[in-house]
């Protein structure tokens, strides 16, 4: 029976469809196939449901649950990227390769010498055919420093000389930036750094390893506030993202901001808006304590568009003013004015009145627009708001479908989706206002597609909605148009917390951020992240300021 009925299915053609010239039939034949795509999905879902009441089941007996395991064919998981689909196809092109030796630094030289005895008595020496071979040598640079010492009678004063800069501490510029360099760049866990360290005949302790990584690391953190200083300054837009962290066992979250200059990471309890508007008011950890607040017009035309109740936003016209509050204040305010203020409507009051004093901030660069996906917290923000393309799409692949006329419509719409998402590619190489109006006009076509699939019409219905958030491109050439560069360096983060679970202390927890954010912003400027890590702990400072260079490549 259940083979029959796949096969009636398959054989509802596009044809067949359109064929019926009874309007009531093909409407009939529509509801059918969408009564048994609504019988698939409640199925799917309880199914679901059904195998996590049995785990739980199974669980309370003392036993364990369905494994997950995932299937050998990677056709079968649900795959939503959209790699393939949005990648513009590329002709055959000759390639300019880079050879690799001409990358390779040469240490020395070294002849190779043949012997005379196995040659020809006729044989003459013509050139030379090079090889270049790279290696590597680990070994100890230990130092015995003899400092000198004077001692003044007239002062009754002892003077020792200095190591030179990097040595302090009993361990040199080296190993301090090779420690660095494994922890965040190559994400070694500090175990497996020890390991290394000892392996290479150096004596250290575990928490001399963990010293290093996290103390005395101000200079660090001052070098990332200027990063994100200059890479909010750098760009009309700025890129966000965030993913999960543990902190002492806690669950909390790692926010990454960035733009083709800078990338920075800021860990958090929560990520609300007052956190999201926190980092891009300061550019640091600073708990609450960087935000200001103010009730003004803007701030009362916020709490309209929170929902607030109306009479609590008449209330608050009593306090209507130009005068920023701290924290300490605004708190104060509600705590006396407004003691029965349940949690929601306190939260939108802050989120109001920290959002109409971010937008007047002088001291700091106020970003006009944000490119994320469609998480509430990022929305107000911003002056303007940039949806990801590629995120939307992944909406469209997670559609399930189990009748084929249905799979079909789907596989079609995306293909048409991705076009569209190629001409906007087009356009950014060469805007023009005539091309935009032709894109808006063909976005409206295309995000009024009615294919009879109720998922996928209300996919599209939704899609059209955010018209004006996801086209701002027309308007501002150089945004991107997806949110890839914070997802990627999102799973750096990722990567860390496989790797090391979670940081214990505050200090960890912050230089975790500090040594990330410099790492991937090195990578952006094309710097070798340990020849930065041994120029700042040396002194040399032959490397400029990291906020220079983004500044400097930004305007060039």
């Amino acid at each position: 029976m259940g083979g029959d009925r796949e096969k009636i299915l398959r054989n509802i053609s596009d044809e067949l469809v359109a064929g019926v010239r009874d309007d009531a039939a093909r409407r009939a034949i529509l509801a059918l196939l969408r009564v048994v795509e609504i019988d698939a999905e409640t199925i799917r879902q309880l199914k679901e449901e059904n195998q996590k009441l049995r785990d739980e089941n199974n669980r309370l007996k003392g036993e364990q649950g369905k494994p997950n395991i995932r299937p050998k064919n990677k056709n079968k998981s649900r795959d939503v990227s959209s790699e393939r689909e949005r990648k513009e196809k590329k002709g055959n092109r000759n390639r300019t390769r880079v050879s690799k030796k001409d990358q390779v630094k040469v240490d020395r030289t070294e002849v190779c010498e043949l012997d005379r005895n196995q040659l020809p008595a006729d044989a003459e020496f013509k050139d030379y055919a090079e090889v270049t071979v790279q290696d590597l040598i680990i070994a100890t640079d230990n130092v015995l420093f003899r400092k000198k010492i004077y001692y003044s009678k007239s002062e009754n004063k002892t003077y020792t000389a200095l190591v030179p800069a990097g040595y302090e501490g009993g361990y040199g510029p080296n190993i301090k930036a090779m420690v660095l360099m494994l922890k965040s760049a190559c994400n070694m866990s500090e175990s497996k750094i020890l390991d290394f360290l000892h392996n290479s005949k150096i004596i250290i302790s575990a928490g001399t390893v963990s010293n290093m990584l996290i103390k005395n690391k101000e200079e660090f953190h001052e070098e990332k506030e200027q990063i994100v200083r200059a890479g909010l300054e750098a760009t009309i837009y700025q890129q966000i993202d965030d993913t999960s962290a543990r902190v002492n066992g806690e669950n909390q979250y790692t926010q990454i901001l960035c733009n083709p200059y800078y990338t920075a990471y800021f860990t958090f309890e929560h990520k609300n808006r007052l956190t999201i508007l926190e980092i891009l008011r300061t550019g640091k950890e600073e708990g609450g304590r960087g935000l200001k607040y103010i009730f003004n017009d803007e701030a009362f035309g916020i709490l309209r568009q929170l929902r607030v109740a109306k009479k609590i936003i008449d209330e608050l016209g009593r306090f209507r003013s130009e005068k920023e509050l701290c924290k300490e204040e605004i708190e104060q305010l509600l705590s006396e004015h407004f003691p029965f203020l349940n949690e929601i409507a306190r939260t939108r009051i802050l989120e109001a009145t920290a959002i109409a004093s971010y937008h007047q901030e002088e001291d700091y660069p106020v970003i006009p627009i944000l490119l994320c996906d469609d998480a509430p917290q990022f929305k107000l923000l911003t002056e303007f708001l940039a949806l990801c393309w590629v995120h939307e799409g992944r909406h469209y692949k997670k559609l399930s479908p189990v009748v084929p006329y249905n799979v079909r419509r789907l596989g079609g719409f995306i293909t048409r989706y991705w076009e569209y998402y190629r001409k906007l590619l087009g356009y950014k190489r060469a805007p023009s206002q005539e091309q935009s109006a032709c894109l808006s006009e063909e976005f409206d076509r295309l995000f009024s597609t009615e294919t009879g699939y109720d998922a996928l019409d209300e996919r599209i219905a939704k899609t059209k909605a955010k018209k004006e958030n996801m086209l701002l491109v027309l308007k501002y050439p150089e945004l991107p148009l997806h949110n890839n560069a914070s997802e990627l360096a999102a799973r750096q983060q990722a990567r860390k917390r496989d790797v090391s679970l979670h940081t214990i202390v505050p200090d960890g927890t912050r230089a975790n951020d500090t040594f990330l954010s410099i790492v991937e912003t090195c990578k952006k400027l094309g710097i070798n992240c340990y020849d930065y890590f041994l120029d700042r702990i040396s002194r040399l400072s032959l490397i400029p300021p990291l906020a220079e260079m983004i500044t400097a490549k930004s305007t060039s």
